[in-house]
């Protein structure tokens, strides 16, 4: 499994890294790394120049003829990089009309955890990313959703009034982070950012945590790889998609 987690990651990047940015990414300890990087050197399937690895010529043994990757196929390395790295639950989510789709996921590993199967639609109002994706939106396309769009109170916490929501979202947008507190489900904080490439926003990354495990500290954390993975993702050259219709 590392060995195809190192792969996918240098793969989508599309750039050398450094064995400690493939070390960081992965959580895998630098001394395994060190027999996996020389495994896959040896076999052409990476190539090293100095401390940084690059995709080998290898690689082409294993590639068929096909389309460009799709959005989902580039996120699934980067995903899994933050799911490693917090060992919470991490997805990626895009717009469909004024819900999202969870269009990648990787679940934590611990006890206690939140579980979202790819696929799932959800509301922006209480979803970390739905809130980052309603910060890219226009002025007026952000109150017709105000005006057409019910609200569910999923739970007390669960921001439904306009007013309220529209201070949340302009908050959003100063700081470019989302986040909830068990506004959907209860014992669940997340956080979430929008990634955007030449200014149109092609989803949303996200952590889930539960509250138990959530602290300042976490928080801060999660930020951090969160905006790494946006970085991550636009370094892999990603054509912006269609907007879905709304």
């Amino acid at each position: 499994m590392r060995t195809l987690d190192i792969l996918e990651l240098v793969v989508q990047q599309q750039r050398p890294m450094a064995a400690h940015e493939i070390a960081t990414s992965l959580a895998i300890p630098v001394s395994s790394l060190a027999y996996l990087l020389g495994t896959l050197v040896d076999r052409g399937y990476l190539e090293r120049s100095g401390r940084f690895y690059a995709a080998g010529e290898g690689l082409s043994r294993l590639t068929a003829v096909r389309a460009e990757p799709s959005l989902a196929e580039r996120t699934v390395p980067i995903v899994r990089s933050l799911r490693l790295q917090l060992n919470e639950t991490a997805t990626f989510f895009v717009r469909r009309g004024y819900e999202i789709e969870a269009l990648t996921s990787d679940t934590g590993q611990q006890e206690l955890r939140y579980a979202l199967d790819v696929g799932q639609h959800a509301p922006m109002h209480s979803f970390s990313a739905g809130k980052a994706l309603l910060a890219t939106m226009p002025a007026e396309e952000f109150e017709e959703y105000l005006r057409t769009v019910p609200r569910t109170a999923f739970t007390p916490q669960t921001i439904t009034d306009a007013d309220a929501l529209r201070t949340e979202i302009g908050e959003v947008r100063r700081t470019g982070i989302a986040r909830t507190r068990e506004e959907h489900t209860p014992g669940i904080a997340t956080i979430g950012a929008a990634a955007l490439v030449d200014d149109e926003p092609l989803g949303a990354f996200s952590v889930a945590i539960p509250v138990a495990r959530f602290d300042a500290a976490m928080d801060a954390r999660a930020v951090k790889l969160l905006r790494r993975a946006i970085d991550m993702l636009r370094a892999g050259g990603i054509v912006a998609p269609e907007m879905a219709a709304k």
